[in-house]
């Protein structure tokens, strides 16, 4: 039985906090890298991610709180349907913007926007209601690992021509682990995954750009391309942090060296300015955020606010662990964003967003007595 006791998961509250805060912090000093070289480029970067990112984000972050949460079980088909066609968007001519070779956002007013952050809570929420729809028969491949293949077949369809293949294996390995807690049978589960690993090897060895950076991780200097140069300088970054770092806004690395040091690079900055003790803190903050939130999910007081929570949860915990990994070179560079940190505003926007529902959900505990 469910109770509404009108009361936040405070420790979750405090834990989304401080990423936020310390993300606004690293993010300022990580774009004094780019005032050092375009002025009005930093300006636009800091509107975007602090006006129309943060300050649009708590906008979101109250109408997360207030909304009940199952309107989003409601209209979840809708929901998903939009963002499928508002990921296609990038291709249309004078919308579709390009930048490294991938097209991946649009603009609207002057504001860049990348539909796929939207693409990623579609498929949670309509996969969530999903499952908990036919949670009587999770037995069934057919109600569970179909449906599941069928989504991410639409999906595979807009992302790879992008490309955008981070964003797939984001939401293939989310899907996976909602499958799993809907008590979806292992030998399914298992199928799937090592169909999905076979896919994406297939893709790796036809795709230039994911074998040059499979290439690049298993031998960094081995060649001049950017990816190799981004996880040389991002070391030399980390590295030069030592235990306690250079200071808040010493970052030498940023000026000039490091690529997109207020995008993906964002974490080396951090390892160079507040060293390794200031980097095992926020580590350790995205690991409370994750065990916190999927506490949530477990005293959640139905299905689909239990698997909403998982997915959402997992998506953002697996892609901050990307980032950091690539980072620290235990894993291919994969270009994804340190949430709540990186350049982003549309992503800071859903993202703090999100954690108004996440927490929304948390006043309807289970009783646990």
């Amino acid at each position: 039985m469910a109770s509404n006791s009108n009361k936040i998961d405070r420790i979750f509250f405090g834990i989304v906090l401080s990423l936020i805060l310390i993300g606004v912090v690293m993010f300022i000093s990580a774009s004094l890298g780019i005032l050092n070289k375009n002025e009005s480029k930093f300006y636009a970067v800091i509107f975007n991610q602090l006006i129309f990112g943060l300050i649009g984000g708590l906008v979101a972050f109250y109408f997360g709180l207030k909304i009940p949460y199952k309107f989003w079980r409601q209209y979840s088909l809708p929901l998903f349907i939009v963002s499928i066609i508002a990921t296609t968007l990038v291709f249309v001519p004078g919308l579709g913007m390009a930048h490294g070779g991938s097209r991946r956002w649009i603009e609207f007013f002057g504001v860049s926007l990348q539909p796929v952050e939207f693409l990623k809570i579609g498929f949670v929420i309509y996969f969530a209601a999903w499952l908990s729809w036919v949670k009587g028969r999770v037995q069934d491949f057919r109600f569970t690992l179909l449906p599941l293949i069928v989504l991410l077949g639409v999906i595979s369809a807009v992302l790879i021509r992008q490309p955008d293949t981070k964003s797939l294996i984001l939401i293939t390995v989310t899907g996976l682990v909602m499958l799993f807690i809907s008590g979806t049978p292992w030998k399914y589960i298992l199928g799937l995954f090592l169909v999905a690993v076979m896919a994406f090897i297939i893709l790796a060895l036809t795709t230039p750009y994911l074998r040059s950076r499979i290439n690049t991780f298993i031998n960094p200097s081995a060649n001049g391309s950017t990816s190799s140069y981004q996880i040389q300088q991002s070391l030399i970054a980390v590295g030069s942090g030592g235990i306690a770092g250079r200071g808040l806004g010493q970052s030498i690395q940023k000026f000039n060296y490091l690529p997109e040091p207020q995008g993906d690079s964002i974490f080396a900055v951090v390892g160079e300015e507040v060293g390794f003790i200031g980097s095992a803190i926020i580590v350790c903050l995205y690991v409370a955020f994750a065990l916190r939130g999927y506490r949530i999910a477990h005293y959640a007081p139905d299905s689909f606010s239990k698997l909403f929570v998982i997915g959402i949860i997992t998506i953002i915990t697996a892609q901050s662990f990307m980032n950091i990994a690539s980072i620290i070179g235990v894993f291919p560079l994969t270009g994804v964003p340190l949430v709540f940190m990186s350049h982003g505003g549309t992503a800071l926007l859903l993202d703090i967003g999100l954690m108004g529902i996440v927490l929304n959900i948390s006043k309807f505990q289970k009783k646990t007595t």
